[in-house]
């Protein structure tokens, strides 16, 4: 009879300190169920969606599997696997420690020692993400991101969750290079389109960082352009216009920051040269459409059955493209980045090139002879980006 007491007097002191949600940790040791792989069951509050919970995470040799529960469904499982899978079980509460073992006799038994009252810590599942454009800014509802109510619309949710990736990508990026230090800043956005990105820059730097900028869009289609100075006019927006035109005559005046996404084939490298001539600090490129290594690659021998496969000659031109394009970049001044960012136009995958210009100048000599090996090992003859850097270097020796 006191071996079933024991068991019944740990169950009652676990559910008071789930009723009064007082449980700091209980953990079921010393499986010996029918799962070989399990080793131990941890029990922890949680608030998840306004409600007090249990956390229970089991873990296993490999792995861990993570599940939330409520009260009277943690009380019924520890219940049961007390008496059927673990011969161990420690409870701790706010106010006592206890254990219930299982010897090898099959009796239970149970030890308990008072403490000083302890505070429950109970993590939340709720904590607001950190964000770096405001919800309630009114360029995301002239923008059509919110409702009246400043709501997130459910179809644009995906590009809030982008404008604030980008935004927190160029916010370490300005961090690196000082620029928030700075007086005044200028940014570029090439291929600006409805300007959602070139909107959120603006806000960051003037709303968040509390500097003077002046952040143009540049964008082809003229219908665009109106509408997007037409929404920065009617907000008052100071600092921010938009122009019609490409990256390739687009007149650099000074820019500190140059972002062109989604420039098509070689539009990135007009637009990095652009970045590189006019001396930015900071530029951040998301190629894609990568044509002109494609037609040079000849297929090393050992390579060619790999690379007789269209798709995989297709991966290997864009790896080579961008890896010459952030070589160069290292070889003008600039340390650079090449990761997969969170799509902006709702595909698969989307590369980001981002380059921030190095404090002091270094040799450039071997980052130089690894773009000709690699020029040399693919049988590639001109690279958009090398010519045009080449060109330039020419204009100015002249």
């Amino acid at each position: 009879m006191q071996v079933q007491a024991n068991y019944q007097q740990f169950i009652e002191v676990l559910q008071h300190a789930l009723r009064a949600e007082q449980l700091v940790k209980v953990v079921l040791s010393k499986y010996h169920g029918l799962e070989a792989a399990l080793q131990r069951l941890e029990m922890t509050p949680v608030q998840l969606k306004a409600q007090w919970q249990l956390k229970c995470v089991y873990h296993y040799q490999t792995n861990h599997i993570t599940k939330n529960l409520l009260p009277e469904q943690a009380l019924s499982l520890i219940a049961g696997l007390v008496q059927n899978d673990f011969r161990q079980a420690n409870l701790q509460t706010s106010t006592q420690q206890c254990q219930l073992s299982l010897s090898k006799k099959g009796k239970f038994l149970l030890s308990c020692q008072t403490q000083h009252t302890q505070t429950v810590s109970v993590a939340s599942h709720n904590r607001q993400k950190q964000r770096y454009v405001e919800q309630s800014q009114p360029f995301l509802k002239a923008l059509g991101v919110t409702d009246q109510q400043g709501q997130i619309i459910p179809a644009l949710s995906n590009k809030w969750k982008q404008l604030n990736k980008f935004v927190e990508i160029l916010a370490a990026a300005v961090k690196e290079t000082g620029l928030s230090q700075r007086q005044q800043l200028r940014v570029a956005d090439f291929g600006s389109g409805k300007a959602y990105l070139t909107f959120a820059m603006h806000d960051y730097f003037t709303h968040t960082l509390g500097l003077t900028v002046q952040v143009t869009g540049v964008e082809l289609r003229q219908p665009l352009v109106d509408l997007c100075n037409n929404t920065a006019q009617t907000l008052g927006l100071s600092g921010l216009d938009f122009e019609q035109g490409d990256v390739k005559h687009f007149k650099a005046r000074g820019i500190n920051i140059m972002v062109a996404l989604h420039a098509c084939d070689t539009a990135t490298d007009h637009a990095l040269h652009m970045g590189i001539r006019t001396g930015a600090e900071i530029i951040m490129c998301s190629p894609c459409c990568h044509k002109e290594i494609r037609p040079q690659v000849r297929l090393p021998d050992v390579l060619a059955p790999m690379l007789q496969h269209g798709i995989h000659l297709g991966q290997e031109a864009e790896m080579l493209t961008d890896s010459l394009r952030a070589l160069l970049l290292e070889a003008h001044g600039y340390q650079t980045k090449v990761f997969e960012f969170i799509s902006l136009e709702h595909t698969s995958k989307n590369k980001m090139i981002l380059a921030t210009k190095r404090q002091s100048p270094e040799d450039n000599s071997a980052v130089l002879a690894k773009i000709a090996a690699l020029k040399q090992f693919y049988g590639v003859e001109q690279h958009c980006l090398e010519q045009l850097l080449a060109a330039s270097a020419n204009t100015a020796s002249c």
